[in-house]
């Protein structure tokens, strides 16, 4: 069935109490993130995968690893609402976020207006916290595009949403990871359930 196509059976870690290194199960994988300061850690359905990430084949290498929060983002929309849902890592902790929205004008944009709040959602959380570097992983491109003025943001919710990450970039060094939305990466689903359960659905 599909969560068993989802299941990851390789997790690179970056930081763990033994380093960087590639486990083939989650039990040795929690051993050695939990409780850790500054660990990065992914799961992946293949070895090759695995030791990509390890490489610097993503953008989790362009970012300091000490101080570094993760973080995955989804929105969802239903019957004229929207929400966001993310999970955030940061030092060995994990904290779930599930919010909706009632705003007709972002509500337009359906899915990406709660993908835009979700990723504002870690950004204000890094900034309240102090921590001073987040990466973001998204599956819809303007989350970085706008973020990055590498698209022109030209709706309300979007000129406010890249205006909120300049001002954050004083503060927290930003970095953004696409994903493929639906294709099983854990944490991505994770924050696409997290959005439909602020909406019960």
């Amino acid at each position: 069935m599909a969560e068993s196509k989802a299941k990851k059976k390789f997790y690179a870690v970056i930081g763990g109490r033994e380093g960087t290194t590639i486990y083939s199960s989650w039990d040795a994988c929690k051993a050695q993130v939990i409780g850790v300061k500054g660990v990065i850690y992914k799961g992946f359905p293949t070895l090759e995968e695995a030791e990509i990430f390890l490489s610097g084949g993503t953008a989790a290498q362009t970012l300091p690893q000490e101080g570094l929060a993760v973080a995955y983002v989804d929105g969802s929309y239903y019957k004229g609402k929207f929400s966001c849902g993310a999970v955030l890592f940061y030092e060995g902790e994990q904290v779930e976020f599930s919010r909706k929205f009632d705003d007709r004008d972002m509500a337009a944009m359906h899915n990406v207006a709660g993908e835009i709040m979700g990723a504002l959602t870690v950004i204000e959380y890094c900034l309240e916290k102090g921590i001073p570097a987040l990466e973001i992983h998204h599956d819809y491109e303007g989350v970085a595009k706008w973020a990055q003025g590498q698209w022109k943001a030209n709706r309300p919710g979007t000129i406010a949403y890249a205006a909120a990450c300049r001002k954050a970039r004083e503060k927290l060094k930003l970095g953004f990871v696409k994903v493929k939305g639906h294709s099983g990466d854990t944490y991505n689903d994770l924050a696409d359930r997290l959005a439909k359960q602020a909406l019960g659905i």
